[in-house]
């Protein structure tokens, strides 16, 4: 147990385990009461009702009364200070929503499945509900919610807030989003690729922390890029720069949801990919990750030409942008070296060798959390609030 007697020079350090203990626990936690401290960190109920007053009083954590099975308790959660921030992150298939304070430290995050071809209006009437239920289930109220960052797998004019892109997400087109949920939440949005906040979080929290050239490019459903050139989103005249997936790559290939035909997408999507499995009837991208990593020959195969494959449309941007590192993410990454080894053998045969050597290609370290993470840093943007270099570690 922690709260056993140990020699008094260990007792300063000790005390600041657990403090860290506390405050990591309702962090991930976003709101838990005293009791549900006790039992997550085997703290005695005296440590951690000294510790939180503690912290309270020293502004890191904030406590409100509340009931558990009808008796009275402290809710304790992660002082907001100034406010709380909200991501949205619309993919393919899911909606991805977290709620973070100033510092992006998330609080509270929840996952729902989208229908294929999901509708704007449905869409953004769930996020909605969403944030104003996990706000409430934090003990906030929607006044302190600050500012909303959103991110869509489609081209956005980031000057209008509208969806730019005809074609490539069905019933979003010139969708005004930010309008539609500022409307309705009352706060500040702001909206943007989701392949762009994907390069956007991967600068500030994770894998190309403190690069001022990058390529983001998500391969999942879809195929994204993100790219950051000079320590900027780089959107292009109408906010479609970075649309590899609708590059041509087989002018005799399948049409593609963008209306054009042998897109990239159409080749290494993951509609495209799965059907290249004899037993891919209900086969989901994950299970296609978790069989090659697994071992199966097919699905490892499947992987590795996906990998080569866009190794070798990455090739080309690398020549065109010459950027410090490509940073990989999406569902496919997960499937390690299986993707990433031949995505960059590919990069290193067909892109302009240089006196800087090969372009560093590197997994997202955000994982699936890079879009809405990035979501949450539009968010600090707007409201205008600077976020620490160190924040957002969990």
């Amino acid at each position: 147990m922690a709260n056993e007697r140990v020699p008094p020079g260990s007792q300063t350090s000790l005390r600041e385990a657990n403090r860290a203990r506390i405050v990591t626990a309702v962090q991930q936690r976003g709101s838990i009461t005293q009791v549900e401290l006790a039992a997550l960190t085997g703290l005695s109920a005296a440590t951690i009702s000294n510790i939180v007053k503690e912290l309270t009083q020293a502004g890191v954590l904030s406590t409100t009364p509340t009931s558990r099975s009808g008796r009275r308790a402290s809710l304790v959660t992660l002082a907001r200070n100034l406010g709380l921030l909200a991501g949205v992150h619309f993919g393919e298939r899911s909606m991805r929503v977290a709620l973070g304070d100033v510092t992006q430290r998330v609080l509270a995050e929840q996952r729902l499945p989208l229908p294929p071809e999901h509708r704007a209006d449905s869409g953004l009437d769930r996020a909605a509900m969403l944030v104003e239920e996990m706000v409430d289930s934090l003990g906030a109220t929607p006044g302190e919610v600050l500012a909303l960052g959103v991110g869509v797998p489609a081209p956005v004019d980031v000057r209008t807030g509208r969806v730019s892109g005809v074609g490539i997400l069905r019933g979003w087109d010139d969708v005004d989003v930010p309008d539609v949920l500022g409307r309705r939440l009352g706060v500040p949005v702001e909206i943007d690729n989701d392949a762009n906040l994907g390069a956007l979080a991967e600068v500030r929290l994770g894998a190309a922390r403190g690069r001022r050239h990058v390529a983001y490019v998500r391969s999942s459903h879809g195929v994204g890029l993100g790219l950051v050139l000079d320590g900027r989103i780089h959107h292009g005249r109408a906010g479609a720069a970075g649309e590899l997936g609708h590059v041509v790559v087989d002018e005799a290939g399948e049409p593609c949801r963008c209306g054009n035909v042998g897109c990239l997408e159409t080749v290494i999507g993951s509609t495209a990919v799965v059907r290249r499995l004899e037993d891919r009837h209900h086969l989901a991208l994950r299970d296609l990750v978790v069989r090659a990593r697994d071992g199966d020959e097919a699905s490892s195969a499947v992987v590795a030409d996906v990998g080569h494959r866009l190794g070798t449309a990455m090739a080309v941007v690398c020549t065109l942008l010459d950027p410090e590192v490509v940073v990989v993410g999406g569902e496919l990454v997960h499937a390690g070296e299986i993707l990433l080894g031949p995505l960059r053998r590919a990069i290193v045969e067909r892109a302009v060798e240089t006196t800087a050597g090969p372009v560093e290609v590197v997994a997202s370290a955000l994982g699936d959390q890079a879009e809405v993470r990035g979501a949450l840093a539009l968010a600090v943007d707007v409201a205008q609030v600077a976020a620490p270099v160190t924040a957002g570690a969990r």
